[in-house]
């Protein structure tokens, strides 16, 4: 009897140690994994429509989180989107409203020979240190900090790095746009050391790695970590093992005999058969798996809310023409559906939302203020000023309808043009700055925006053109100016050889491309060690 009594009293004092556990992990503050992908499409994942693409990794998280089917980045371009995500602000407040780089602006501008009729406005260049970012304000709660891969928001020269604003460690983030020196180690990356033993590496791997060692090293206190993946910019690299991949896949779904066509200004790509950057993705996709393998391993994954999005549409046209967003027009730098909308995930593991699917229109000015609600922490609304809290609706609830604004006042390299757009309810509203005319769609019934029906609905154009305009003018914005000097003829001709010239070439590039006994440059196949 006495023996009967100590194995029931040994197994309840076992059972509420392990009630203890349980309650200390649920009431201490929950972790967060911030998943950027830089230029990665609406359409590029398999969980979001794709046949060709494979993204099992990130799938799960979809699957397991919450799906925003109307996720919007703040910008066509990086810098602006990434900026809206560190402070929760429209760029046009913040005032970075084009990438970091020279010549994007006033008369440099004319150095680039595209011969345009405006000249871009100044912007600024780098994250104002004035601002209270995401990661300062979880800094301040208590929380460790981490970044790792592509920062573009300014350099060491301007006191910006990813170290001036909140984060405690920085791997890789600088001025830089691209993984310069390319995708496999040795990196030319002064912030990411490169190590004898992982002599051709991965970018996408070595910086998943630095994320799992960090996670590691603070399983036991709070964190906040941002990995920033520099994939899948151009120029775009895989290894040879993984273009064989999808160079066979595409001849299985069938090749088409033309993989290009004119949009308004370049060449756009028809269809997802490129092989390499198929294989980028899938470097991604990979690495991605390892730190969810890390979380699962350290016991962590119930204590850690997952965010997975990207910076701006996928590139159809422009860089390296990696894309097509399926049954969106356009891609990155484009006004378009496809320059703008984007995966935008949540995954709130004690909510179990298994691939719920959110159709209200939400922005990645959302994001910080989401976040810190999450994790119960206080907000910075004077900070977020443009973002809203997407809580109720993981619950399942709502949050008031507001329109959502863009101001992009450059010509973006992918074919872009100055714009101004609003989005209310199911209608979209362009406004162009060469001639001041505005397109409306209607996305409901044509996501494609083929359809401009401003002439047929011109009361809601001009409601909408109005609020737009209201809204810059308080934001204080600047736009872009007639250039004086503008040659017509010239442009018209530039305009021309992208017809005459660059489709042909880039047909002629992507037949090679498919072609089974295609040979890159010598220097970037990379490593083996990706069997």
């Amino acid at each position: 009897m006495k023996k009967t009594i100590s194995i029931v009293a040994v197994l309840f004092l076992f059972l509420s140690c392990k009630e203890a556990e349980k309650k200390e992990v649920v009431s201490r503050k929950p972790n967060v994994l911030f998943i950027l992908v830089d230029d990665l499409g609406y359409a590029d994942l398999s969980v979001m429509g794709s046949a060709y693409y494979e993204t099992p990794n990130i799938d799960e998280i979809a699957k397991s989180g919450a799906v925003f089917t109307n996720g919007y980045a703040a910008c066509t371009v990086c810098s602006p989107s990434r900026a809206s995500l560190m402070t929760g602000q429209n760029p046009a407040r913040h005032g970075i409203t084009q990438f970091e780089g020279a010549r994007n602006s006033g008369q440099a501008w004319k150095e680039r020979k595209r011969y345009t009729k405006l000249l871009p406005p100044e912007y600024k260049h780098h994250l104002d240190s004035g601002l209270i970012t995401m990661p300062e304000a979880f800094k301040g709660q208590g929380y460790a900090t981490f970044f790792a891969g592509k920062w573009h928001l300014g350099g060491k020269e301007q006191k910006s790095l990813p170290t001036d604003h909140g984060f405690d460690v920085n791997i890789g983030g600088n001025e830089a746009g691209g993984p310069k020196g390319g995708y496999f180690s040795p990196f030319e990356n002064p912030d990411l050391p490169n190590l004898p033993e992982e002599k051709g590496l991965n970018l996408s791997m070595k910086l998943a790695k630095k994320t799992s060692e960090f996670i590691e090293t603070n399983k036991d206190s709070p964190f906040f970590a941002y990995l920033s993946f520099y994939a899948v910019h151009g120029g775009i690299q895989t290894t040879k093992a993984k273009w064989a991949k999808y160079r066979d896949k595409a001849e299985k779904m069938g090749i088409h005999e033309n993989g290009f066509e004119m949009e308004r200004v370049l060449p756009a790509r028809k269809y997802q058969d490129n092989p390499v950057y198929a294989g980028l993705i899938e470097h991604v996709d990979e690495a991605i798996g390892t730190v969810m393998k890390t979380l699962k391993d350290l016991g962590l994954e119930e204590n850690t809310i997952i965010v997975f999005t990207s910076d701006n549409g996928g590139v159809t046209s422009g860089d390296n023409f990696s894309t097509n967003q399926l049954t969106l027009r356009g891609g990155k730098g484009y006004q378009w559906e496809g320059g703008i909308r984007i995966p935008y995930f949540i995954h709130v593991p004690w909510m179990r939302q298994n691939g719920a699917r959110i159709d209200v229109p939400v922005s990645g000015t959302d994001l910080y203020p989401t976040l810190m609600d999450l994790a119960g922490l206080p907000l910075q609304p004077e900070a977020h000023r443009d973002g809203v809290s997407l809580k109720p609706l993981l619950h399942g609830g709502n949050i008031d309808e507001r329109p959502l604004y863009w101001h992009y006042p450059h010509y973006g390299n992918q074919g872009g043009e100055p714009s101004s757009t609003i989005r209310k309810g199911k209608w979209k509203l362009i406004y162009y700055w060469e001639d001041l005319h505005a397109e409306l769609y209607d996305l409901e019934t044509d996501i494609g925006e083929r359809d401009d029906v401003a002439n047929d609905k011109p009361e809601i154009a001009g409601q909408m053109q109005m609020q737009l305009l209201e809204w810059l003018d308080s934001m204080n914005t600047h736009y872009a100016q007639v250039d004086p000097e503008w040659d017509e003829e010239a442009r018209k001709e530039w305009l021309e050889n992208q017809k005459t010239k660059s489709l042909p070439w880039q047909e002629k590039q992507r037949k090679q491309m498919l072609d089974p006994d295609w040979q890159p440059n010598e220097d970037w196949w990379g490593s083996e060690l990706d069997k």
